[in-house]
């Protein structure tokens, strides 16, 4: 049986996206646009469709042991937040996508998504090396036990990494005030956010927010209030349940995010979790994800990737009991190269959707244009 084309998938999976959910069209144009005009956010955006071809491509892997996965792992799903001490700590920071699957999946396009940002610039590391230093970092924490990333007298080099371009509080308020379009909130999703919010009355200024790459068209609500001296702010954007569902995998829809949160070996954010529909955490200057460009110019890379192997072993391990042991004898069974292999594989096949991708995209767009020239040239004449 061929391969359905990629546009055939997203129009299956935005179908499938509108029967569980509001969209937010500007949202969803913009997602459409990113998808066009660079592998590595098409990539990111797109993780139905990674699952759909990982299936398709990566039989030979599929079979591996089964674990709470993240799903939608990248390089760029990884930043800081502060814990209930009021800790700096640092790990994998967006799971909307959680789901049981095979562990390697995880591994697998966490390593395409390095080799995606190298060939265009965000990283140096060599391919190879990255994968390299992902394994080495999963594998020894698979080994040892989990462990959370606090970045205090310990992890010095990734402390300095996040703190690098920490945003200064004035100026992270002033963007986040701009990126607010007024909107009036749902009660369930006002319920969300103030059940994430400290004790007491607050004055709230609320806006609708367009934020992320695979949650682009998903409801998202910001509300802001002054607490004690200070700004404090909460999110809330559509809980859905993963796009496993609409693959194919299951027709369970439970939403895996809590037990995720829950149960990873790490020190959690209190104000992250699940209420009612919707997903709500905390928004400050140190709790956001950390981008590429926020990187020193000479971070370890190397360092990095190994920490975000150990993190994916950390979420393997605390939401699936007893998983190391099949987990490592998988890996010990496998090829040594297996992983640049699957990787090199899944490369190719992302790149031909990205560009089958961009030719429609870009087709349509300038189909627009040219109606909306000769809608205004008949306005004119008239």
């Amino acid at each position: 049986m061929s391969q359905q084309s990629f546009v055939e998938l997203t129009q299956s999976f935005e179908k499938w996206f509108r029967q569980h959910s509001r969209v937010v069209r500007k949202d969803l144009d913009l997602k459409h646009h990113n998808m066009s005009i660079s592998t590595f956010l098409f990539m990111r955006a797109t993780f139905y469709g990674f699952v759909k071809r990982y299936y398709e491509n990566l039989q030979d892997l599929s079979g591996a042991p089964i674990v709470l996965a993240v799903g939608d792992l990248h390089v760029e799903n990884f930043g800081s937040w502060r814990d209930a001490e009021g800790r700096l700590c640092w790990g994998c920071n967006d799971v909307d996508e959680t789901f049981p699957l095979p562990y390697n999946l995880d591994l697998v396009r966490l390593a395409l998504s390095c080799k995606l940002a190298a060939a265009e610039e965000h990283l140096t590391v060599r391919p190879k090396e990255a994968c390299q230093a992902i394994l080495e970092g999963y594998m020894e924490t698979m080994a040892k036990g989990g462990r959370g990333f606090v970045l205090g007298e310990e992890h010095l080099e990734l402390r300095s990494m996040a703190l690098n371009k920490l945003r200064i509080p004035a100026a992270f308020w002033t963007k986040l005030d701009g990126q607010l379009t007024p909107s009036a909130v749902p009660p369930d999703a006002l319920a969300a956010l103030e059940s994430k919010m400290p004790p007491g009355k607050f004055e709230y200024k609320f806006g609708q927010r367009t934020a992320g790459e695979g949650s682009l068209g998903r409801p998202r609500f910001v509300a802001i209030a002054e607490c004690n001296g200070g700004l404090i702010a909460r999110e809330a954007k559509v809980a859905l349940p993963s796009a496993c569902v609409w693959a194919g995998l299951t027709t369970d829809e439970k939403i895996y995010y809590q037990d995720l949160v829950d149960n990873a070996y790490r020190s959690k954010d209190p104000y992250v979790g699940v209420h009612g529909g919707w997903i709500v955490r905390r928004l400050s200057p140190d709790c956001s994800r950390i981008e590429l460009t926020d990187l020193p110019k000479n971070a370890d890379e190397h360092l990095l990737l190994r920490a975000m192997g150990a993190e994916t072993a950390n979420i393997h391990l605390g939401c699936t009991p007893g998983c190391a042991e099949k987990v490592l004898a998988d890996l010990k069974s496998r090829d040594p190269k297996w992983l640049i292999k699957a990787v090199k594989r899944m490369a190719k096949v992302t790149r031909k959707d990205q560009k089958e991708w961009a030719q429609y995209h870009n087709a349509r767009v300038e189909e627009g244009a040219l109606r909306r020239k000769a809608a205004a040239k008949k306005a004119k004449k008239k």
